[in-house]
């Protein structure tokens, strides 16, 4: 059931005994699973409310209140951003409602994000960071999953395979994913305490600094390229490189050279990913947008492939201009002969160049093609084994 922000505002009434909002405006979030509002009282205090559509949004909501527990006060300190806490809940019709004292800062538009400067995309870099180096405690206390790297690897198998059932992913799609999954050499990272949701809604920003961090509803540890995936929505490749060189600096201990690819998959199969959704819901319309994407996506894949096929038939071989012939170049165009596993600075990991999908306001992933080369992690008939 979709709540306005004036039936928000009455139910945020109920859950902080005393509230009285005197302002009330809509706030950005994953509109298939929640509404949300911002308030504001008459003492100037802002508020958020965050209501879930269904069961396992409340849910969601419910682990979202266990890890921000999880989180002490030590920890808080030690973290580049502030987090949210729970002021009050309310349960209506067996889902809860959670109100939030809101935080410093703004959400901004990916786009917003990517011209602000190199400050902001440093910050960002910094943020990521921060949330992949917090203690596994954290989701220990949570009682939240822990995956290996191959549990994880296994994990969207199984996700691909139910994809599939549905009989509403293009052919050259599945295959596409399928071999990217089935790289070992892939796969191979160490493990990390991950966001889950993160995408720029869920960021606060006041000049040009990342402010706070929200959305924690999907706390792990796994694959801290789930947390980079939106990224690949941008059109500013240099605002891409400024995040990753600055997650890379702000690590303490080496980046796996693979999150990129790892980051770019996961942005493609969120789209199979919010078709299923969509078809457990019984979205019709959700599922007719989701199919509709995913042609796209499979068109821009074949059609970027057969450019590639002409290109390899004008003789040229896809190495960067003055690169040392003796030195490999990888799918992101980086030489892959000094990398942060070496204890070097890491060359710019650059996510443009493949068929990507960006995450909108609304949680609806869209196709974004942002170059003639098909892939980051191979094409649809690319081998398996690198």
């Amino acid at each position: 059931m979709k709540r306005t922000a004036l039936e928000l505002a009455a139910l945020a009434t109920a859950a902080v005994p005393g509230l009285r909002p005197t302002a009330v405006a809509p706030s950005p979030d994953d509109a298939t699973d929640f509404d949300a509002a911002l308030l504001e009282t008459p003492d100037g205090r802002r508020w958020r409310i965050r209501s879930p559509r269904g069961t396992e949004a409340s849910a969601r909501l419910e682990t979202e209140m266990l890890v921000l527990r999880a989180f002490e006060p030590s920890i808080r300190a030690e973290l580049p951003f502030q987090m949210p806490a729970v002021a009050g809940t309310v349960r209506i019709d067996g889902l809860t409602t959670c109100v939030y004292t809101n935080l410093t800062g703004a959400v901004r538009e990916l786009d917003e994000l990517a011209t602000a400067g190199p400050r902001l995309a440093e910050e960002i870099g910094r943020a990521l960071a921060a949330v992949h180096a917090l203690p596994q405690s954290v989701v220990d206390r949570a009682d939240l999953p822990v995956y290996t790297a191959n549990e994880f690897r296994q994990r969207r198998l199984n996700e691909l395979d139910q994809a599939a059932t549905t009989g509403k992913i293009p052919a050259v799609l599945l295959r596409r994913w399928e071999h990217a999954m089935e790289d070992v050499t892939l796969w191979r990272f160490n493990p990390t305490v991950v966001h889950g949701d993160l995408h720029e809604d869920n960021l606060m920003i006041e000049d040009d600094r990342v402010t706070a961090v929200t959305g924690w509803t999907d706390l792990r540890i796994g694959d801290p390229a789930d947390d980079l995936a939106w990224l690949v929505g941008s059109n500013e490749p240099a605002f891409i490189d400024a995040v990753l060189a600055s997650y890379h600096a702000a690590r303490s201990e080496p980046v796996n050279p693979q999150l990129a690819r790892r980051a770019a998959l996961a942005a493609e199969f969120a789209l199979a990913q919010y078709l299923v959704k969509a078809l457990a819901l019984g979205d019709g319309a959700a599922a007719a947008d989701g199919e509709e994407m995913l042609g796209q996506l499979a068109e821009d894949i074949e059609a970027a492939d057969l450019e590639g096929e002409g290109q390899n038939d004008d003789g040229r071989d896809g190495k960067r201009e003055g690169a040392d012939p003796e030195d490999p170049v990888d799918d992101e165009g980086a030489s892959s002969g000094s990398g942060p596993e070496g204890g070097s600075a890491p060359d710019p990991v650059r996510l443009s160049g493949a068929p990507v999908v960006e995450q909108a306001a609304s949680a609806r992933p869209v196709v974004t093609v942002m170059g003639p080369r098909a892939t980051l992690f191979g094409s649809a008939g690319d081998s398996s084994e690198r």
